[in-house]
Formats: structure tokens, C-alpha cells, sequence
């Protein structure tokens, strides 16, 4: 008898033993390479380590654009991660693509206070309908970034960053006969840029409220505030006093001409900041931000939320969902946007997370992240700076791109307008009629 009670004791060990090794695993695909890639990883860890009954897998999958394309084949083959990263101007591809589970759907009432912590400038972007279909993480948007010790060289405030494209052009011009920089400014050729400066003038890029009030059927490539964008540009280009690596979406060619000092001015992400903050350092010259220059004559309306949110895509589990709701409200708590904002320049979402660096006074030990958050605070909320759904946006980013190298070549800026504008609605005509 001591010998079967003995051995239903081991058996129930070893049950309980067994049951406790058992773990719900998921798969996270996101798009943040270099160094974030290991931050990413290291917080995925401390998961791991907090919720032994979960197993959460980080993969990267390249760019924005590759991590979506990625999701949507591999949801066709029945293999889909459970949670992907997908940047904000992929919103409307995700919603028609059908493979994604409504974040808001998941959770319970006890939930809602996490959904109603986001910054309103954010959940402007991100609550669809009334609903959020994904769940913000890294948010940015563009500021200017400047070189206060090239500034000074050139008789230039290093106070008093430029606010207007007149402001830019002045001080490009001082740059170049002070002879401080080859160049006074770069930035990217990248759509984005030319996105937040529409929004900027309290101009829609697509009909239906920028496709909010409705699905969209026409973008406005040849309006009034695409040209102002475009004729700046090219000036600049024409003069001398912008740069860019000549690739287009070139982000690293662009920090690469400032930090080296070939640039004076830079615009770029806000998720930058920290990157920058270490080269002003290792390179030996005094960092200076500001607000993203806008056009003259015209009232700052604020940009849009740049970035990417985290969606959960269909067809696992009612024990992975969960799982994938409970890592989601982890990784994106407060704690963990401090942590995040830190180490990176992405916005703290969380209004939360905001009251923490406050308290702790982290925007006057480190100014140089205060422009980034002012203009985010100060941007107006309408349908110009909550931005575009599109499904075609990828897509619309290139014909951009492809316009403002047609203009550096010397061709008429209304002409390549009319031209792009053209494009992009056939675009948005076939990708319409492929969804209905």
C-alpha cells in the first residue's frame, strides 16, 4: 500500500510538474533594427521572466513595409504571428486586409482605463471609428535639429532655431558664405515629410475628411499646399543649401551628413533624438532642436503621429489572444513608455508616463526632447493633423519621392504635380475596386 501511495505521489508530481513547464507561446514581429532591435529583445525578456506561464518570440522583419507584407502572406499560409508592428500609414491596409483582430474587441472593462491613457494627439490617430483597432506604441513626429556650435561660427543665435521656411532659407544662406557647412540643411526624400507639412497648412491630402468621414477616392497632390512644399524644396536644392545622400528614404545618409558637420540643419524623426544626442557628443558640438518649420503666412495647425502601433491578427487561440492582450497592456505600460522614451526619442503615449518624466524632470535635464513633445501638445486636432487613411499610402509615398526628384531635374513643379496627382488617384481607383 506505502508503495502505490508513493508512486501516485510521484505521478502527481510529475503531473503538476509537467503542467507547470506548460507555457502559452506567441510571435511578435516588429520593424526596429539596430540597437533597437536588442532593446526591443531585452524587454521582451523581462516578460519572459515576470510571466513564466507566457513565451513571448520577438522576430524582426526588416522595414515597415516588410513586416506588413510578411504578416499578410503568412496569414495566407496559416502561419501568422500573433502580434505585428505596422507603421501608422498602414492603418487602412491593415483594417481592409480582414486578418487582424480588433485590439479594442479584446479587452475587458477593467481595460479601459489603459485605452483612455493615451495622449489625445495619438489616439486621435489611432481610434478608427470610435475604436482602436491596434494599440499605439512608438509614435514620433519630425523636428528640426540643428548644430548650435556651427550656428554660432556663422553669426547664427544658437537660441533661436528657424521657424519659418523664409527662417531656413536665411539661415542656409549664412551657413554657406560663412563657409561652416557645404550644406545648410538635409533631410530625407521621403513622403513622410511632405505629409506632416500639408497637415502643417490645415491642408487635407485626400477627399472624405482625409478618408476619415469616409473611404477616400481622390488625393490632392496638386493643391496649393503641395506646391508651397514643393517650390521651398526645390529652391533650396537649386541654391545649394539642401542635401541628400540621393537615394531616396535614405534616413541614416541624412543623420549621416549632419553629425559629420556637411549639414548644419537636419530634419528628421523625433526617434532620433537620443541617436543624435550621442554623436553631438562623440563629435564634440552642442545639439539644438526646435519645431518643424513651416511655410509662411500660415497658422501652425501641428503634425501628424508618425511611428507604428501593435495590431493581433486572427485565427489562434482564445489562450494566445489572451496572452497577446496581456503582453500588449505589459509592453506598453507606463512604466515600460518611460523606459522606451528614454531609450529611444519615441514618445511616451501615455499620459501617465508623461506625469512620471515630469515628476522626475526629465525635460529640463534634457531639453533637447522637449521641442519633440511641445509639438506635440500644441498640435490642433482636426482631420488635417489626425492624417490620411489610405490603402494606397506606400504606394503614395513613392510617387512623392519620384516627383521631387522630376523637379530637382528642372521640370515644372505644376506640371509633375498634375502629373502625380493623376497617379495617385488610379492607384486609389484600382486599390478601391480591389477591397470592395
Amino acid at each position: 500500500m506505502k508503495r502505490l501511495v508513493g508512486a501516485l505521489i510521484v505521478v502527481l508530481m510529475l503531473a503538476n510538474f509537467s503542467f507547470a513547464k506548460e507555457k502559452v507561446k506567441i510571435t511578435f514581429w516588429h520593424a526596429m533594427g539596430g540597437s533597437r532591435t536588442a532593446f526591443i529583445q531585452r524587454m521582451v525578456e523581462d516578460f519572459n521572466y515576470t510571466h513564466p506561464n507566457i513565451e513571448v518570440k520577438a522576430e524582426y522583419k526588416g522595414s515597415y513595409r516588410d513586416t506588413l507584407n510578411a504578416a499578410i502572406l503568412a496569414y495566407k499560409q496559416g502561419n501568422a504571428p500573433n502580434i505585428v508592428q505596422i507603421f501608422e500609414v498602414g492603418s487602412q491596409l491593415a483594417l481592409d486586409s480582414g486578418i487582424f483582430l480588433p485590439f479594442q474587441d479584446t479587452v475587458k472593462p477593467t481595460d479601459y482605463a489603459m485605452l483612455d491613457d493615451f495622449i489625445s494627439g495619438i489616439a486621435n490617430y489611432y481610434r478608427i471609428n470610435g475604436k482602436f483597432n491596434s494599440i499605439p506604441f512608438n509614435s514620433s513626429n519630425p523636428i528640426l535639429y540643428y548644430n548650435k556650435t556651427l550656428f554660432k561660427k556663422a553669426g547664427l543665435d544658437p537660441n533661436r532655431p528657424p521657424k519659418t521656411f523664409k527662417e531656413v532659407m536665411e539661415a542656409c544662406a549664412k551657413i554657406k558664405k560663412a563657409g561652416v557647412a557645404p550644406y545648410g540643411i538635409t533631410w530625407p526624400l521621403h513622403g513622410w515629410f511632405v505629409e506632416q507639412w500639408i497637415a502643417e497648412q490645415g491642408a487635407l491630402l485626400a477627399n472624405h475628411k482625409n478618408g476619415r468621414a469616409g473611404r477616400a477616392t481622390d488625393v490632392y497632390l496638386n493643391s496649393k499646399a503641395m506646391y508651397r512644399i514643393m517650390k521651398w524644396w526645390r529652391d533650396l536644392y537649386k541654391k545649394g543649401y539642401y542635401a541628400y545622400s540621393g537615394k531616396p528614404e535614405d534616413w541614416d545618409g541624412a543623420n549621416n551628413l549632419f553629425v559629420s558637420g556637411q549639414a548644419a540643419m537636419l530634419i528628421t524623426s523625433t526617434s532620433d533624438v537620443t541617436i543624435l544626442q550621442n554623436a553631438a557628443y562623440e563629435h564634440n558640438f552642442e545639439l539644438g532642436t526646435g519645431f518643424l518649420p513651416v511655410p509662411d503666412g500660415i497658422k501652425r495647425n501641428g503634425v501628424v503621429v508618425g511611428g507604428a502601433s501593435l495590431w493581433m491578427t486572427k485565427g489562434h487561440s482564445k489562450a494566445q489572444n489572451e496572452a497577446a492582450k496581456t503582453f500588449l497592456l505589459w509592453f506598453t505600460n507606463t512604466e515600460n513608455e518611460v523606459r522606451w522614451h528614454k531609450g529611444t526619442g519615441y514618445f511616451p503615449v501615455r499620459k501617465s508616463a508623461v506625469d512620471v518624466l515630469e515628476v522626475e524632470h526629465w525635460f529640463d535635464k534634457h531639453p533637447a526632447y522637449r521641442a519633440a513633445f511641445d509639438q506635440l501638445l500644441q498640435t490642433k486636432s482636426n482631420y488635417a493633423t489626425r492624417g490620411a487613411l489610405l490603402g494606397i499610402f506606400p504606394e503614395l509615398r513613392n510617387i512623392v519621392t519620384d516627383a521631387v526628384q522630376k523637379i530637382f531635374d528642372g521640370k515644372p513643379i505644376k506640371t509633375v504635380l498634375n502629373e502625380a496627382d493623376k497617379r495617385a488617384d488610379a492607384a486609389l481607383k484600382k486599390y478601391n475596386r480591389s477591397v470592395r
